[in-house]
């Protein structure tokens, strides 16, 4: 462990561990064996990371030219055997893994990518640069994540599948080419959303996705008809500010 790093009350490391310089881990975390946490990486409090992952390592960028960025990780987040979590670049200098997640083995999550609070990654689940999960959002195994994609909240993304365009909130994708599958009926009814809430998001999503008119108009029709929907100015936001186009 390097003398610079900075551990809290009750954290545990396991042997063959390798703690690097300007590390903080907060308290009760736990730390397997054989990981290395790299320079400048940031941990929260009751973390648990299993043996053989690496945190802050270097990001396989070949603009990055060994300036001084960060990887942050909150609380309470489950880091599974072999992940890897590379530090930002200079081009946000940070990437962030929230609060109450779930990475399984094998998971990836590569330089400047930003992941929501209670997110899921299921095994071998890979993103590129600049990615962005929001809250809630699930992966299942085996997933592939072009660069720059961003994940809207409480979204599934069906095993195996490779994005390369944005996935709205509240939606299930899969298929090989990936495409809507219906809402996330079932995540959404554990977060608590009502029947109606349900019912019209789903209504929603038939309208952009379904309906025979470009989707600029649909978006004109869904805003003028679920205006009272507290989950419209979410979705209508989310398809207007997208950057690489909507699956």
């Amino acid at each position: 462990m390097d003398p610079t790093a900075n551990l809290g009350e009750n954290v545990k490391v396991g042997p063959y561990s390798i703690i690097g310089a300007d590390v903080d881990i907060n308290d009760n975390t736990v730390i397997g064996n054989h990981v290395t946490i790299s320079s400048n990486t940031r941990i929260g409090k009751d973390c648990k990371i299993f043996h053989s992952a690496s945190i802050g390592e270097v990001p396989q960028d070949l603009k990055y030219n060994n300036e001084k960025t960060v990887a942050e990780i909150g609380d309470r987040t489950v880091i599974r055997e072999f992940v890897t979590i590379n530090k930002g670049t200079s081009a946000s200098g940070k990437t962030i893994v929230g609060s109450d997640c779930l990475l399984m083995a094998c998971v990836h999550i590569a330089h400047d990518c930003i992941v929501g609070d209670n997110v899921i990654m299921s095994n071998l689940a890979t993103l590129g640069g600049h990615i962005t999960i929001e809250n809630w959002s699930i992966l299942s195994g085996g997933v592939l994540v072009h660069q720059f994609c961003k994940i809207g909240e409480h979204s599934f993304i069906g095993a195996g599948g490779y994005l390369s365009q944005d996935v709205p909130p509240y939606i299930l994708v899969a298929g090989s080419p990936i495409e809507y599958s219906g809402i996330n009926s079932v995540g959404l009814k554990r977060r608590g959303f009502s029947k109606k809430d349900r019912q019209d998001i789903k209504k929603i999503y038939n309208i952009f996705f379904r309906s025979k008119k470009n989707r600029k108009e649909n978006l004109q029709t869904i805003n003028k008809e679920f205006f009272d929907n507290d989950y419209t100015q979410t979705i209508s936001e989310f398809i207007q500010n997208s950057k690489r186009g909507i699956i």
